[in-house]
């Protein structure tokens, strides 16, 4: 049992494993979650309430380095179908699906809750999202959505809790400013025009207090960076100086690229946009801390 943001958060280990299946809910919330490994979900597929109308999200890893991962949402009016479907035509390493425990959910709750799902994932550009496109809102009274837009805040609780951070989007102000004197390498990004730097943090990239980043964008910007953008300037830590833009604060992200595009104003990868004072970029840093693979262990 643990407690986020002084809610209190019930975790059942279904097999008995930490790394199992299991089901989460939340104290006073009608609805339920239950997650599990790929390895786990025939066993987990028999459970009764899996009969019931849900969404879901499938999490692999993601090829593309801008991302922490890749992930597919849907909504099913029996689950256990769906993701049994699943299992024999989608690639995916854990699933985890969202049900109410007193039947509340109807085929039109799950379709507006899987359309806000793949909205919301989008916008905060965190990790690949397979949904092609985001399919409509089903429409729904106003009192519904309100039960709905309830429901999505237990989602964006719980999901973090299973190592999904789909729903996070970066959070510019969750670090504090002596990371600006804390240990660890410092990358300074590449161009001519603007001075920038860069520290990593346990789950986060930091663009240090005083770092610069360009007025102007170009086309090429994700919606999700360039919305992170306009935030950064209405809450004052993004302010015009002298031609460009001047962190006022360290500024939080959730990858190295939207770091990177935040500062330059256009798609920039972060891997090879931030580099050391002696011109090595993250990416090569991170490669030569990696260990060695097998293969090269076997010459």
């Amino acid at each position: 049992m643990e407690r986020v943001y002084g809610r209190k958060i019930v975790t059942y280990m279904i097999d008995g494993t930490p790394t199992g299946p299991k089901t989460i809910e939340i104290g006073n919330w009608s609805g339920k979650a239950i997650y599990t490994p790929r390895g786990s979900l025939k066993s987990v597929l028999s459970r009764s309430e899996l009969q019931a109308p849900g969404v879901y999200l499938l999490r692999s890893e993601s090829s593309d380095s801008d991302f922490d991962g890749s992930i597919y949402i849907g909504e099913a009016e029996k689950l256990n179908e769906r993701l049994n479907h699943h299992s024999y035509s989608r690639d995916f390493e854990s699933a985890i699906c969202f049900l109410s425990k007193d039947d509340m959910l109807t085929k039109a709750h799950v379709k507006y809750l899987e359309s806000r799902l793949v909205s919301l994932a989008k916008e905060a550009n965190r990790s690949a999202v397979q949904n092609g496109i985001t399919p409509p809102q089903s429409r729904i009274s106003e009192a519904d959505i309100s039960d709905m837009e309830f429901f999505l805040d237990q989602i964006k609780l719980i999901l973090p809790t299973v190592g999904i951070n789909t729903l996070v989007p970066a959070a510019p102000h969750s670090k504090s400013q002596e990371l600006d004197t804390s240990p660890g390498e410092i990358y300074s990004v590449k161009a001519s025009d603007i001075k920038a730097t860069m520290k990593e943090a346990e789950d986060a990239f930091i663009v240090l207090k005083g770092s610069e980043a360009r007025l102007t964008t170009t086309d090429s910007i994700a919606p999700g960076w360039l919305k992170l953008r306009a935030k950064l300037i209405d809450e004052g830590v993004l302010v015009a100086e002298a031609g460009h833009f001047i962190f006022t604060e360290n500024a939080s992200f959730s990858s190295p690229s939207a770091a990177s595009s935040v500062v330059l104003g256009r798609q920039a990868p972060g891997p090879i946009s931030w580099v050391t004072a002696s011109g090595v970029t993250y990416k090569e840093v991170k490669e030569s801390q990696s260990p060695p693979s097998q293969e090269n262990l076997e010459d």
